[in-house]
């Protein structure tokens, strides 16, 4: 525990029985609560009273202010499985958007951008990919993780042709927008994040939330869990509270399509790893889309 918030604690008497810190967090266990002690922000301030304002309270209470330091309560967490927790935060994920929901007027350099971020990225990977496939092809005995990535490339340039025809289609539609839905993201949901009580379950982490399009959170989230959890019926629940518009859910589906880039630099055992689970993305998101959307819209 450093000098500065020793001082605080005296000052404040405030009874330390144990203290635990977890990264920026200092948990003060006084022997008859507990408390949660951080550094003060601002920018996270305002947040709480923005979503204060939109009837959203799923954030941490802060209970104390000084001008160093924000005391929040502490919340028992009550154990529950990974996939209740994820319908939990869906279900919070869509009070959250819908609450703050705004259309903002269309700068067209903005989506410009998105959309040659996207191209770029896009066809950088098909040359990365075209490469990589050209080299161990040309090898008299190619490893088990080499012949593991070509058996199956055919699967990488067909979720790059996927992104290469929707996001042409995506930006035909965006073009003729004059609004576009904007709404206050998490942009940090972890399994981590969210804390269930038996009074009211909280989102944290909330320093790189921002205003930003719905589908950025679902992205995220799903990048992190698309191997633990079912994401069809997340994606249902979640539409079902807050629908997505058709150029909204183009640009997810996109998105969660860009293949990652895999580098071959690592032990033949732990390529053979990251190979599987580069293929475990590609065919998982290609079974998302094709379950959600109707055929005529994939392409291969």
């Amino acid at each position: 525990m450093n000098k500065e918030l020793r001082t605080f604690l005296e000052d404040n008497n405030i009874i330390t029985k144990k203290i635990t810190i977890r990264n920026s967090v200092t948990i003060i266990d006084t022997g008859t609560n507990k408390l949660v002690i951080k550094k003060r922000d601002k920018d996270l301030n305002r947040l709480y009273k923005y979503l204060s304002s939109r009837a959203f309270d799923y954030y941490p209470k802060i209970i104390s202010q000084t001008n160093n330091y924000d005391i929040y309560e502490y919340i028992e967490e009550v154990d529950i499985s990974i996939e209740e927790k994820a319908m939990d935060i869906i279900k919070i994920l869509t009070l959250l958007h819908s609450k703050t929901t705004f259309y903002k007027d269309i700068d067209d350099d903005t989506y410009k951008e998105i959309y040659e971020s996207i191209t770029d990225r896009v066809e950088y990977l098909s040359n990365y990919y075209d490469d990589i496939t050209t080299i161990i092809e040309s090898e008299e005995y190619m490893s088990p993780s080499n012949y593991l990535f070509v058996r199956n490339v055919t699967k990488v340039f067909q979720a790059l042709n996927y992104c290469k025809y929707n996001i042409d289609k995506w930006y035909d539609i965006i073009k003729e927008k004059k609004r576009v839905r904007i709404v206050n993201i998490h942009n940090n949901l972890d399994m981590d994040h969210y804390i269930v009580s038996s009074n009211h379950p909280v989102l944290i982490s909330w320093n790189k939330s921002k205003k930003d399009m719905p589908i950025y959170d679902l992205v995220n989230m799903y990048k992190k869990y698309y191997n633990k959890l079912d994401f069809y019926d997340l994606l249902k629940n979640y539409e079902h509270n807050y629908p997505l518009f058709p150029e909204e859910k183009i640009l997810l589906f996109i998105l969660i399509s860009i293949p990652p880039k895999i580098n071959f630099d690592t032990t033949e055992y732990h390529m053979c790893l990251r190979v599987k689970e580069f293929y475990d993305y590609i065919f998982t998101s290609e079974k998302l889309i094709d379950d959600y959307e109707p055929k005529e819209q994939n392409i291969s």
